[in-house]
């Protein structure tokens, strides 16, 4: 569910009003009289019913597992507390729990605070690193994923200046194959086509402009052909998205931030979907953040959360066929 004051339970309430029956019903980890509050403000008529693991999921209601029993009529939306930091962190390690044991298939998250993760003395920048750390996972990684483009991230939260030094053939390369895995197992490509963005203007122009496309990048790039996968570059940023997004490529790996990012919420702003690569299982996230400041307004999109949740489950259906076609159960 999130933050318990942000926006979570009023996307997740719209969305499962509009959501038509299908496989994989969800389970909300979350507080039952948040969600109640939330459909009666929106006017939704949701019967939401108490859940438990092993229990099944019946074709009527939506279940939940009441992870807090918060005052749900005492807070104030777009007002986070100490109480709400520290249950929404409860939500992600009891989910996490549950899908280790195989009691659920897929992990969608709405968003939670840094700051209130700090505060209630959880020491980590966000979601995915407090997933990574939960579930043993150490070579793990973003994508932002929508229906025009995929991009991966060489180098994510660092200082601009940081970034060329960041940019080594080793980081390039684990890059390019994690994404290839992602897009051969979970998206369910079987000869995925990757495209690597230069990190210099005109991706380096031969050497004019910057000397890691030749030191750093092309390394990567032909010892990740050598290795087998599809893949060309270093290309030029200005033009590889457009490219991408015109269907030439599956996915971009870009060097930096805003480098993938910028072109990716200009397509995907709404429905945009955050999905964490090199889990022991599959986790996406809406591409929005608790945005306090509507919370409680009616006015917050379910459009990547919807996006989130369809992505989520096709993700598990192509990782239950790739196990089965390679043997494993």
């Amino acid at each position: 569910m999130g933050c318990p004051v942000g926006i979570g339970p009023e996307v997740i309430v719209r969305f499962l009003a509009a959501r038509a029956k299908g496989e994989y019903p969800p389970v909300i980890l979350g507080d039952m009289g948040m969600l109640q509050r939330c459909a009666r403000e929106l006017g939704l008529k949701i019967q939401f019913y108490s859940w438990h693991p092993g229990q099944e999921i019946g074709p009527e209601g939506i279940a939940v597992l009441a992870v807090s029993n918060l005052p749900a009529e005492q807070l104030t939306r777009g007002r986070p507390s100490p109480e709400t930091a520290r249950v929404m962190a409860q939500y992600v390690e009891k989910a996490v729990q549950l899908l280790l044991a195989g009691d659920l298939a897929a992990m969608v998250t709405c968003p939670i605070t840094k700051q209130g993760l700090q505060e209630a003395g959880y020491r980590f920048p966000g979601h995915t690193e407090m997933l990574a750390a939960l579930s043993g996972a150490t070579d793990y990684a973003m994508m932002m994923a929508g229906r025009k483009l995929c991009v991966t991230l060489v180098t994510i939260h660092q200082a601009l200046a940081a970034v060329p030094k960041a940019v080594t053939s080793q980081a390039v390369l684990r890059m390019i194959e994690i994404t290839g895995r992602a897009l051969r197992e979970d998206f369910g490509l079987r000869k995925p086509r990757l495209a690597v963005a230069g990190l210099n203007p005109h991706a380096g122009e031969g050497g004019l402009f910057g000397k890691e496309e030749q030191q750093a990048i092309l390394p990567a790039v032909q010892e990740a052909r050598a290795g087998g996968w599809q893949v060309s570059g270093p290309l030029p940023p200005d033009t590889v998205f457009h490219k991408a997004a015109a269907g030439h490529y599956d996915a971009v790996v870009a060097m930096y931030h805003d480098q993938g990012l910028i072109p990716f919420k200009l397509l995907h702003f709404e429905d945009g979907v955050n999905v964490t690569l090199g889990l022991p299982f599959v986790r996406t996230s809406v591409d929005h953040g608790t945005a306090y400041d509507i919370a409680g307004q009616g006015v917050a999109s379910p459009a990547s959360l919807a996006a989130a949740y369809e992505l989520a489950a096709r993700i598990a259906g192509n990782r239950q066929r790739h196990q089965r076609a390679s043997g494993r159960s």
